[in-house]
């Protein structure tokens, strides 16, 4: 199942606990395919680079080159294409639809309050990683 993790989910997944990582492991386990586009790749690149993260980072005892490393083993690149400005707040969020959109994604799942108050978009669910994560189980039953 394709999906689109916005990197503020990836990023929690990679340094914390908690549903974004047990959407990561899903990934690792071939369960999901994390699909991204360049742009959102720069986007996760610069923000873990952030001073904020830095001494997590430390604790974790890894570095941002390794992080991004690890995860380029599990994802697949789709090229950047746009799309008609769409979330007009934050225009930066239209890439995540895009790549969504581009890829064939079904989901995209993101903690991005200005995404997910669209629910819906070209067919394609927005949700939580708690949503998401439920929706899976409710699957399997």
């Amino acid at each position: 199942m394709k999906v689109v993790i916005d990197t503020n989910v990836i990023i929690s997944g990679l340094l914390w606990q908690g549903p974004p990582n047990k959407l990561l492991k899903l990934v690792k386990q071939g369960k999901l395919e994390l699909c991204i586009s360049p742009s959102l790749l720069g986007e996760l690149s610069r923000v873990l680079n952030e001073t904020k993260f830095s001494h997590r980072i430390v604790i974790l005892n890894t570095s941002v080159e390794e992080l991004i490393a690890g995860l380029l083993k599990l994802l697949r690149i789709f090229p950047d294409e746009t799309i008609p400005p769409t979330i007009l707040a934050d225009p930066d969020d239209d890439k995540v639809l895009s790549c969504a959109k581009f890829t064939g994604a079904k989901y995209i799942i993101t903690g991005d309050p200005h995404l997910l108050k669209l629910k819906n978009w070209s067919g394609i669910s927005i949700l939580t990683p708690q949503q998401f994560l439920s929706l899976i189980r409710s699957l399997k039953h």
